[in-house]
């Protein structure tokens, strides 16, 4: 199914995870992709694969911490293929506490990255996205919805969701849309060295397992597409199943 054909996309954390699994799930279906991230060799090795399987991708350095770092990356990917249809953006995680810093400087840090930082992307696409009367995909978090995450990244996460919800209203006349994906546990590279742990976390989860980064791709890759052209300002769910509740569990007892 080529559902991208003739069109491109710009995808943030693409080195990576989610975000690499998304360029290439988009590339497979015609797209062409701006594949941006930090990580210089993690973003040319997908784009390898992608141009290798007989794809069109380009490798652009992007920090979504730096507004002009992220309006070159945009501006590269258009300059190269002409146009930008979709927007995902799939950087973004969990920031690390470091060492004695004060709560409010680790609550700053993590808004910055999770939220600016996709608010970033959003302004530097729009006028592009707008005279394709493209979409947005932003990555949120289940940890939005429900407490399974650290504070400042659970509060970030939640607020992305009501930023597509006035995004949506904000650009109904120009046809873009805006959503967002709100993945659970994934068996990224974040849990290399803890198999043990994602073992023991599929209990948790109605549908028996942990999810994977494709999983989460195809989620992105149907919100982008003409397939959800009547779908805006909302929070799909990728989570097995886990705020269903937890009747399996019960049922063990």
């Amino acid at each position: 199914m080529q559902r991208f054909e003739n069109k491109v996309a710009f995808v943030t954390g693409a080195a990576h995870g989610i975000g690499r699994a998304t360029v290439l799930r988009l590339a497979a279906e015609g797209a062409s992709v701006g594949a941006a991230d930090i990580d210089a060799e993690g973003t040319a090795s997908v784009v390898d694969e992608v141009t290798g399987a007989g794809g069109s991708a380009l490798a652009v350095a992007c920090d979504i911490t730096d507004t002009a770092s992220v309006d070159a990356a945009v501006a590269a990917t258009v300059e190269r293929f002409g146009r930008l249809d979709v927007l995902a953006n799939v950087a973004g995680h969990n920031l690390a506490l470091e060492g004695t810093e004060p709560a409010e400087a680790q609550w700053g840090r993590q808004y910055d990255f999770t939220f600016t930082g996709a608010t970033r992307c959003i302004q530097a696409s729009l006028p592009h996205l707008i005279e394709s009367r493209g979409s947005v995909v932003l990555v949120g978090s289940i940890s939005g919805q429900v407490a399974l995450g650290t504070a400042p990244y659970a509060a970030a996460k939640a607020a992305l969701a009501n930023l597509v919800r006035n995004l949506a209203s904000d650009h109904r006349p120009r046809g873009v849309r805006f959503n967002v994906v709100a993945p659970a546990t994934v068996a990224t590279d974040r849990f290399i060295g803890k198999e043990a742990l994602l073992e023991e976390l599929k209990a948790i989860y109605p549908l028996g397992r942990v999810g994977k980064a494709e999983d989460v791709a195809a989620a992105i890759a149907f919100l982008a597409s003409d397939d959800a052209s009547w779908i805006t300002g909302i929070t799909l769910p990728v989570e097995g199943g886990l705020t269903a509740g937890p009747g399996h569990l019960l049922n063990l007892l």
